[in-house]
């Protein structure tokens, strides 16, 4: 555990308690993830029940209880998307990443794949984005292309 970042953190919330959602936020922007030995911590010394935390955490799709990576590759899997293959698209980028079962992130740390929402660029579906870059009309077989252009 990382006492000193976590006890910044407690610091700003001993006396009034906050809310469990900001202490969320101000774990993820440290940890860049909210790891759960300090949700653990933080909720007894504010005596706030961990399921109070991990409740919101697991509610709100931008807690993220792992580790991520460092580049985000999103595939929007709404319905124009969709009709167009970005489901082959994710699997493409799991097999080429290597990213175990179950899991999200490579092994090296430097990838995270997930499914998104409609970033509204639907005349050019499927969509993928890393980071704030958009790639349109991509095919399964120019996931690789994908990954090579962002390393």
């Amino acid at each position: 555990m990382s006492k000193k970042r976590c006890q910044e953190i407690l610091e700003r919330y001993h006396n009034d308690r906050g809310n469990v959602t900001t202490i969320l936020q101000d774990m993820q922007d440290t940890f860049g993830y909210i790891p759960e030995d300090e949700v653990e911590w933080i909720s007894k010394e504010l005596n706030i029940p961990s399921s109070s935390f991990f409740g919101v955490a697991t509610f709100y799709d931008e807690f993220y209880l792992k580790p991520r990576g460092k580049h985000i590759v999103t595939a929007c899997c709404d319905t124009a998307c969709y009709v167009k293959g970005s489901d082959n698209i994710i699997d493409t980028l799991r097999s080429d990443l290597k990213i175990a079962a179950g899991e999200d992130t490579s092994d090296d740390g430097m990838f995270t794949v997930q499914k998104g929402s409609c970033v509204g660029a639907c005349s050019i579906a499927p969509v993928v984005t890393v980071g704030k870059k958009t790639y349109g009309n991509v095919a399964p077989d120019q996931a690789a292309d994908i990954i090579k252009d962002v390393k």
